[in-house]
């Protein structure tokens, strides 16, 4: 199974919630993605050199600057469910139309921040989505410069929208697609944590690492990148039992890669987080 050596190194890291990662550990967990020890540590020079990972100690780093916003907002897929409050009818919209688009750096920041958000383009420069997230405008507005909206943009509550609009509105997402993902990826999740003693006795420490290491992680980026619909736009239910069946599996995860670190010879530095 592949796996993209950046990818690994900030996942890990994500994942042990702001301890150090040895690179004994990193090599040994690159290892079982086919991932050299000449290319991780390549890797790991890049990333420092862009501010993403900064040392922690000697053979070890830790999240840096770069990253540590986002970090941030990765982390909350785990109180996801929390910051949503129930959907009175209206609308969130931030227009861009005024921005510039020729610093790319602050664009690609810039559709992140919304994208992250669950925001959609209902017109050239206005983008939109339900107003169900946080307590008010202002928590929102926060995290949007936070993950890199420019504190330009206007950011402001909406409603009243003629028919057509309205229309085109719930266009922009397709929520049974989500509905079904919810749905799918739950039954994955669900099938691989399913007591199977023959199944469990043939899969070794390092398959069981791996594989948790690529479903959890693709289960824990949807949360992520989730855009939080209200009802009637998604099937909130399906969406709390997927939510819940990531947070066991993640659990059950984070014990697998807890003995796969442990059972490396001579390790001195990282433990599994909690």
């Amino acid at each position: 199974m592949k796996a993209n050596p950046k990818h690994l190194i900030l996942d890990l890291l994500l994942a042990l919630g702001g301890k150090p990662l040895a690179v004994r550990d990193a090599i040994h967990a690159a290892a079982i993605f086919d991932i050299g020890a000449n290319s991780l540590r390549v890797t790991l020079a890049r990333l420092t050199a862009q501010g993403m990972i900064e040392s922690a100690e000697r053979g070890a780093y830790r999240l840096g600057p770069a990253a540590t916003d986002l970090a941030g907002e990765v982390a909350t897929w785990r109180t996801v469910e929390q910051r949503l409050r129930p959907w009175q009818g209206g609308y969130i919209a931030v227009h861009c139309g005024a921005l510039g688009r020729s610093d790319r750096v602050a664009l690609r920041r810039r559709e992140r921040a919304l994208q992250m958000l669950g925001f959609r383009e209902l017109e050239r420069g206005l983008h939109i989505r339900p107003d169900n997230l946080e307590r008010d405008i202002d928590e929102l507005r926060r995290r949007l410069h936070t993950l890199g909206l420019d504190h330009a943009a206007a950011v402001f509550q909406a409603q009243g929208f003629d028919t057509q609009r309205d229309a085109a509105i719930h266009a922009l997402w397709n929520g049974k697609a989500l509905t079904q993902t919810y749905r799918e990826l739950r039954d994955q999740l669900e099938a691989w944590l399913a007591p199977n003693t023959a199944a469990d006795a043939e899969r070794d420490l390092a398959v069981a690492a791996c594989e948790s290491f690529a479903l959890g992680g693709r289960a824990i980026r949807h949360i992520v990148f989730d855009p939080l619909l209200p009802e009637p736009f998604i099937d909130a239910a399906e969406r709390h039992a997927f939510i819940a069946a990531v947070h066991r599996f993640d659990q059950a995860g984070r014990a697998i890669w807890g003995r796969f670190f442990d059972a490396i010879p001579s390790r001195t530095t990282l433990s599994s987080g909690d």
